[in-house]
């Protein structure tokens, strides 16, 4: 029996092909896709700027299934169930791994980015991958992963109550920090180069937004909105030198910053400023178990509206034109889902 899948074969084209449906075999599930969420990541695919991928490439990482074929587990993981999964595939073997570092193994690889990912109308996974969604709509069980990014970030930057926290950039990744920083306690600003971005933000609940049009007016907001003290807490969510900079030069001194944002360009500036501010400066990679499972649990609460962030949904045989307006009009969404059932 065959099934259709999605397929990037180079930069700009977006295929509807077909293969031989998976089986699962023993220690793996066969999942039926529900909804896939377009990352950033497969969005650089798609315009060939992404740092880790080859072609062709199957996309996608974000998503919600449903359980179709499952052996005896001890997850408790049965046929017919509503899950997600940790799409991070470790090697259990490296340096990383073995301190349990297993989110930077050094030979990880992402689904959809170093492997094929998950736009496809059935997957197998392996069980101990797999999280039940605790009675989460398919629709907000495929924005975890992303909210898993975001919320180890914040958690990499020990954000805390009363923190004044700077995110740079409010796409999905930036919007989804926000709250994350937000439900910790914090005080949070947001600022990008697209008005459209910034209303997402402010809807989601930043306490202040502003246009990053300059570096001279961004310094002046950030004097502004700190006193001159800077943030205790910058997170770059974008993956541009300016935007790494932005978050060098708004941070207090002993502040931290946090990486997320993924990009190909080098940046030449005055390191020792690092020196002289004392910061703290933090990469984050991917996520952990631990912040999926405790962020299911914080959306059953009722502490985050995920379907907030959903902008779009197209069917996925619609995905060409699905990542089209996506490229070409990014600045008015947020979180585009493709519908596989």
């Amino acid at each position: 029996m065959n099934m259709k899948y999605i397929s990037i074969p180079k930069p700009g084209i977006v295929e509807i092909n077909e293969r031989e449906m998976p089986v699962a075999l023993p220690g793996t599930a066969l999942l039926k896709l529900h909804y896939g969420g377009i990352c950033g990541s497969d969005l650089g695919t798609y315009r060939g700027s992404f740092l880790y991928t080859k072609y062709p490439r199957v996309p996608g990482h974000e998503f919600s299934a449903e359980i179709v074929d499952i052996g005896a587990n001890e997850r408790g993981l049965k046929e017919g169930m509503i899950v997600t999964a940790n799409p991070y595939f470790n090697c259990g073997q490296c340096y990383s791994c073995t301190r349990g570092y297993v989110n930077c193994c050094m030979s990880n690889q992402t689904l959809g980015a170093q492997r094929d990912g998950v736009f496809m109308q059935y997957i197998t996974l392996p069980v101990e991958r797999i999280y039940e969604g605790g009675g989460l709509s398919p629709k907000v069980l495929a924005l975890l992963e992303p909210f898993s990014i975001s919320y180890h970030a914040v958690k990499r930057g020990k954000v805390k109550p009363d923190d004044n926290v700077l995110v740079v950039g409010s796409g999905t990744i930036g919007c989804l920090a926000a709250t994350a920083a937000k439900l910790a306690g914090a005080r949070v600003y947001v600022t990008d180069i697209s008005e459209g971005k910034l209303e997402y933000a402010k809807k989601l609940g930043a306490d202040g937004v502003f246009i990053n049009s300059n570096e001279e007016e961004f310094n002046e907001n950030v004097r502004e909105i700190t006193n001159g003290a800077g943030f205790d807490v910058c997170i770059e969510a974008v993956g541009l030198p300016v935007t790494f900079k932005n978050c060098i030069d708004a941070a207090a001194y002993r502040g931290r910053v946090v990486i997320v944002g993924i990009g190909k360009q080098s940046l030449d500036f005055f390191y020792s400023i690092i020196q002289t501010k004392e910061l703290d400066i933090f990469g984050s990679r991917n996520a952990l178990k631990e912040d999926f499972t405790e962020l299911i649990d914080l959306v059953k609460a009722g502490k985050v509206d995920l379907n907030l962030f959903i902008s779009d949904i197209y069917d996925y045989t619609d995905a060409q034109t699905a990542f089209k307006d996506l490229n070409e009009r990014g600045a008015d969404k947020l979180k585009v889902l493709l519908k596989f059932c």
